[in-house]
């Protein structure tokens, strides 16, 4: 129930912040966060290391990065036998750019102007596709590597650290002069909404093979033997 509430929950704060941003409060509040981050325009807050830190972190929201980490991530849920959420991970990434792609075209918002972008960008900027698309990454393979521990205080752990990376990917768009600060968090509401519905596949799907193992599912394999060590010989 909890997924299907923050996928619903996603979807109605999107449809809210799209329609805030045409309006001048919305308008206002975005401008006043871009000079708050940037007071001179191209020169991000704080010191020089912050921004070079920034840059770092927000390529891994590129696609670039996510792919690579995405066919580490399937490869290893191959050799693991978890076929169903190999292949629930790969529809994640794709739906995602297929998501984020036409949202931007929907919308057409215009970028920051160019003197407060500090990094390079492409399209257009509603929503923010870093944004969407580390959280559909993240927060989805977060979601994966819970089912492989079996501790609530480590699944917490886990996706703790998988939102934290969406939240500081979106943070370095904004700061960087990359997006408006709308664009960011209509970018994590869209891609928790669509990782969440995902998570509800992954879950209808594995109570369906529960009873009828057909299709891509997910083996559990059985623990590998532990070579028996000899025991210390007194005197050596």
């Amino acid at each position: 129930m909890s997924a299907l509430f923050i996928a619903a929950l996603g979807v109605m704060t999107f449809v809210e912040v799209a329609d805030d941003m045409t309006e001048a409060d919305g308008q206002a509040f975005d401008q006043a966060v871009l000079a708050w981050m940037q007071p001179v325009a191209g020169e991000p807050r704080g010191p020089w290391w912050l921004r070079e830190a920034a840059a770092d972190l927000t390529s891994l929201g590129g696609i670039s990065v996510l792919a690579l980490f995405a066919v580490i991530a399937f490869a290893f849920l191959l050799i693991q036998r978890k076929n169903l959420s190999a292949l629930l991970l790969v529809v994640g990434l794709a739906g995602g750019v297929a998501l984020s792609e036409g949202l931007k075209a929907m919308f057409g918002r215009e970028r920051p102007p160019s003197a407060f972008q500090a990094v390079d960008t492409l399209n257009a900027s509603f929503p923010s596709g870093h944004a969407l698309l580390s959280t559909v990454f993240y927060l989805t393979l977060g979601v994966m590597l819970t089912r492989a521990f079996p501790r609530a205080h480590l699944k917490a752990f886990v996706l703790g650290a998988a939102i934290l990376i969406a939240l500081l990917i979106g943070l370095t768009r904004v700061y960087l002069g990359a997006h408006w600060a709308s664009d960011v968090f209509a970018g994590w509401c869209a891609g928790a909404a669509w990782a969440m519905a995902l998570w509800l596949v992954a879950y209808a799907i594995g109570r369906r093979q529960a009873v009828s193992d057909t299709g891509p599912h997910d083996e559990v394999l059985p623990p590998e033997p532990v070579a028996d060590t000899p025991p210390a010989v007194i005197g050596e």
